[in-house]
């Protein structure tokens, strides 16, 4: 499978709607229950600069997006990321690809820390993570229930720039 990435843009937002959907009705991505319900209210979540979708045959198979962690002028270089990638194109070095690409970016803007929450038995999702040197900052037992109900855990990751000082 051939994958090429270039910046998400609004045209896509049905492709990337139906990727997200598609991810949290796995029940291992978000608390989330729905995806955002128009281009508007995503754009307004996520950082315009850091924004991906990879492409494969003229069709969006994955995408990620960043959203500030705050909007206090000391966190400026502190993000939020999200990775999702669909299912038929996992396992294929999408989710790599996606997550090298948005690294390239936020370091070039000058943020120094990519944070997530990610399930605690997201095995796939934290070995990915891991491989691209993010850290485990704590598990949170019992943050939140998801949409059946059930108490979920929460791994806190991180990367720190080695780069961005």
């Amino acid at each position: 499978m051939s994958v090429s990435l270039r910046p998400l843009a609004a045209a896509d937002w049905p492709e990337v709607h139906r990727i997200y959907a598609e991810g949290i009705a796995t029940g291992h991505s978000t608390f989330e229950t729905a995806p955002p319900a128009t281009w508007d209210e995503f754009d307004g979540a996520k950082l315009a600069a850091h924004r991906l979708v990879a492409v494969s045959e003229d069709r969006v198979v994955g995408w990620a997006a960043v959203s500030a962690v705050s909007s206090r002028p000391v966190y400026f270089g502190v993000v939020e990321h999200s990775v999702y990638v669909e299912a038929d194109a996992r396992g294929r070095g999408i989710g790599h690809l996606l997550l090298d690409a948005l690294i390239a970016s936020t370091e070039a803007a000058g943020v120094w820390t990519i944070q997530s929450s990610i399930f605690a038995d997201n095995h796939a999702s934290l070995a990915l993570h891991a491989r691209h040197g993010f850290r485990t900052v704590g598990v949170r037992e019992r943050i939140a229930r998801d949409a059946a109900g059930t108490w979920r855990d929460t791994v806190l990751i991180e990367r720190r720039s080695p780069t961005v000082a």
